[in-house]
């Protein structure tokens, strides 16, 4: 699965969206007319009745009334319009937004809790394997079906949210089927076309809520029922708006089915488990009608992105926003014969899911050797560095494999124990960034150290300090999962304590006299993927569609890259023009290398924040010309490695950590 192609697919599928959405509203527009016309003028035949013009005829009833019509048209495009934009608006905050409105809670990063532990666990694993932030993780307390579902504009504010049954009646590889399912919908953009479509089926609700009102409002009125016409005008709106959830529904469903088969296969594929993701449907099967049915209020509007059926069953087959059980089981054992064993919660054996389980297999790393508790990096100076493969890298972009996963097991094992509770915790996970930045000359450190206890407080620096032994011996390759763990304690701060934090984080990456672009591309990872939360919200938006406007920014990114690679001019040189070609760039463009000093960080943000708002080809080229650049001489150093995922972090292209058969 082509992780560039499904992203260009879900945007072409936002533009279906629009367009259905606006046929939809010219039918109720439509319908409300005839309804006003028909009822308007009912009224006047009933106040004229017996009455006749002076040539003796009897008034009329005309189908076409441009005020009426202006008046309907206005009406209905500003209500479904505003309820649409003040829904969207509600939405903005990202993930965390959808999982309090389904009345879900936050799921503690350093929950002890056995079940919670073990979902925590398996959303870490994925995330790592995945080379996204870890999302926050919801549990919905008060409903016992087996449902989930991931949220957020993209994965830097995604969340996922599983339901109390799907947490405490699955087994991990069940759970880790389901999650990856999940991840599924992270990687592919799902999530943002997801939050559309509720703002959207929101704003036509709207109609049916007004014509509500008018019933209520009509009850109260001193005129005649037949002298006014509100009632009658809010039943019909009533209904249109009912007929326009109808046409909602069918959007839920068209845009839902298919993606759910593929998420399905992109969670087997993952974990190249398929007993998995069966085992999850069977037991939502075998937990009768109610298996993955929700009671919350808002479930109907986000029916569409459950990983079950969340609502009852639609008496049209069009209207259903999931596949049958059986059709979703059979994908992947077609011998399914449609029974489901039954499940039942006082008959749940947890046991089996705290029996130790066998250790795994050691893993060839590719940069360093997983020690003593500790990742350290690669003592062996005259190790030959892994040769780079851009055909087997690009491939991996948003499509992590089985030999990614059990990789981020290891790796996050493997963590030391101060690390992985520093990253749970809002003040330690400040203390670890920071220790990720210190100096390794000693005298610069300790001036770092005492500095950061007069910026921040005495209990970080002291936090910070500790935390340096360890984090100086772990590998470069390590350096940016740990960053992505420490963004869900990160996000916990207050707004001051993210004030302070970013403050003394732009000192600590200054107080040496230089700017390493490591340094400034992991500054912007955690500011970039904590500013919707401490900020508000920004709309992202895609701003270039060809390459030609890009270029200038195309040409800072690849020198910058060239530069990082050697200090030799002929090897930077080659270095660019290895990677050039491979951005498709018109002959005609101006696209050279630039001189070191004329792309420093201030000019890569720049040119970032641009290239973050290309189309996903755009993207694609870039990376793939990235790459060719940093492999050039045919060797990768893990500092290279790091720092080209960093970079595609950037653009919301999330690259798996290079692993043997990737490189």
């Amino acid at each position: 699965m082509d992780f560039f192609a499904q992203q260009e697919k879900t945007r072409k599928k936002t533009k279906w969206l629009v367009i259905y959405f606006i046929l939809a509203v010219a039918a109720m527009i439509a319908a409300i007319y005839i309804a006003a016309v028909v009822i308007f003028s009912g009224v006047q035949l009933h106040q004229h009745r017996g009455n006749y013009y002076n040539d003796g005829s009897a008034p009329q009833i005309s189908l076409w009334d441009p005020q009426i019509f202006l008046g309907v048209a206005l009406g209905t495009i500003a209500v479904i319009l505003i309820g649409s934009s003040y829904k969207t608006m509600a939405l903005a905050a990202g993930g965390s937004a959808v999982s309090e409105m389904m009345g879900a809670r936050l799921v503690s990063a350093n929950s002890t809790d056995p079940d919670e532990r073990k979902l925590l666990n398996v959303v870490e694993e994925m995330a790592i394997a995945s080379g996204v932030p870890v999302p926050q993780v919801y549990v919905m307390d008060d409903e016992d079906g087996i449902n989930a579902f991931a949220a957020g504009h993209k994965p830097g504010d995604a969340t996922v949210t599983v339901t109390r049954g799907c947490m405490k009646l699955l087994s991990r590889d069940e759970l880790q089927g389901v999650i990856g399912h999940e991840f599924s919908h992270i990687l592919n953009g799902d999530m943002r076309l997801n939050l559309r479509l509720m703002g959207t089926i929101f704003g036509i609700l709207c109609l049916a809520i007004i014509g509500r009102i008018l019933l209520q409002t009509a009850r109260g009125g001193g005129r005649s029922r037949g002298q006014n016409p509100l009632p009658i005008l809010g039943l019909a709106l009533l209904i249109i708006g009912y007929i326009g959830v109808f046409f909602g529904r069918l959007i839920q469903a068209a845009v839902s089915r298919q993606r759910e088969f593929l998420a399905d296969a992109s969670s087997v594929q993952f974990t190249r488990n398929p007993n998995g993701i069966t085992g999850a449907l069977k037991k939502i099967g075998g937990l009768g009608e109610n298996g993955s049915r929700l009671a919350h209020a808002h479930s109907e509007e986000l029916s569409h992105m459950f990983f079950g059926n969340g609502i009852s069953e639609a008496f049209i087959g069009l209207l259903e926003t999931h596949p049958p059980l059986p059709d979703r089981i059979r994908v992947f054992d077609p011998n399914f014969d449609g029974k489901f064993p039954e499940v039942r919660y006082d008959e749940f054996d947890e046991s089996a899911d705290k029996t130790s389980k066998p250790k795994r297999a050691s893993l060839p790393n590719l940069f360093g050797t997983v020690v003593g508790g500790a990742i350290l990096a690669s003592g062996d100076d005259d190790e030959k560095p892994p040769v780079i493969k851009s055909r087997h890298v690009l491939p991996n972009i948003g499509n992590p494999t089985p030999l990614h996963l059990e990789y981020a097991v290891k790796l996050r094992d493997a963590l030391p124990e101060n690390v992985k509770a520093a990253a749970r915790e809002p003040l330690d996970a400040v203390a670890l960034i920071y220790a990720l930045l210190l100096s390794d000359d000693e005298k610069l450190r300790s001036t770092q150290i005492a500095e950061i206890g007069k910026r921040a407080s005495q209990s970080v620096s002291d936090k910070t300090a500790a935390l340096f032994p360890d984090v100086s011996k772990i590998a470069a390759h390590v350096h940016l999962p740990i960053i992505n763990l420490a963004l869900g304690g990160l996000r916990q701060l207050s707004a001051e304590q993210f004030q302070n934090f970013s403050q003394t984080l732009q000192w600590l990456i200054e107080s040496d006299g230089k700017v390493e672009l490591f340094e400034f591309v992991l500054q912007k990872i955690v500011l970039r993927n904590l500013d919707s939360q401490f900020n508000g919200p920004q709309k992202s938006v895609v701003q270039f569609y060809t390459i030609k406007p890009l270029v200038p920014d195309f040409a800072v990114v690849l020198s910058a890259l060239a530069n990082v690679g050697s200090d030799d001019a002929a090897e930077i040189e080659k270095a660019f023009e290895t990677g050039a070609p491979y951005l498709r760039a018109p002959d005609d463009a101006d696209l050279n290398l630039l001189p070191k000093e004329n792309c420093g960080v201030n000019e890569i943000d720049a040119a970032l924040n641009r290239l973050a708002q290309a189309v996903p080809i755009i993207k694609k080229n870039l990376i793939e010309a990235c790459i060719r650049v940093v492999g050039a001489d045919g060797v990768i150093v893990e500092s290279e490695a790091e720092l080209l995922r960093a970079i595609s972090d950037t653009l919301d292209c999330p690259m798996p950590p290079f692993m043997p058969n990737t490189a």
